[in-house]
């Protein structure tokens, strides 16, 4: 009877994940680079990633059955800021357009808690696409001054003896 809404929280676990490992791939980059701020922020969302899959993975079993733990997709291995941004915002914003339809499905199949789950997530990821696509304007807009700031900041906390995060 849940086979459906099984199958569709799967493949949100994949997602989830997949956005995990990218997530924490740009955090080291970002941090390695001296970009603090964007460093947190990727971290963070990964964090809330996790949680997510942790969500998820609840519902699943729930309803009897199996958490995939199967990345969806994987890690691109960018260095540069600015398409770092753009990754994170199209995988955001894929994220929302399928958790919308997976909610509609689910509704449609009589499932009304995933439907609420999968409503919830969409606004996760809106919420997330949001601050990434307020980073990439400000990249963009105040180029490599913006992200001259985030290093300086590093070196100015080092300096006066705060320990690195």
């Amino acid at each position: 009877m849940h086979e459906k809404s099984i199958e569709l929280l799967n493949r949100a676990v994949a997602d989830e994940l997949a956005a995990v490992h990218q997530y924490m791939y740009f955090h080291f980059h970002l941090d390695d680079q001296g970009y603090d701020l964007l460093s947190g922020l990727f971290r963070r969302t990964a964090i809330q990633e996790m949680g997510h899959v942790e969500i998820l993975a609840e519902r699943i079993l729930f309803l009897k059955g199996e958490v995939k733990m199967v990345v969806g997709q994987e890690v691109e291995l960018i260095q540069d800021v600015t398409q770092m941004l753009e990754k994170a915002r199209q995988m955001e914003e894929g994220s929302a357009r399928d958790y919308n339809l997976w909610a509609n499905e689910s509704s449609a199949n009589a499932d009304s808690v995933s439907k609420k789950i999968f409503e919830q997530l969409v606004a996760d990821e809106e919420m997330h696409y949001d601050q990434y696509d307020t980073e990439y304007e400000n990249v963009k807009k105040f180029g490599e001054r913006y992200l001259a700031l985030q290093s300086i900041e590093r070196s100015k906390s080092l300096a006066a003896g705060a320990p690195a995060e």
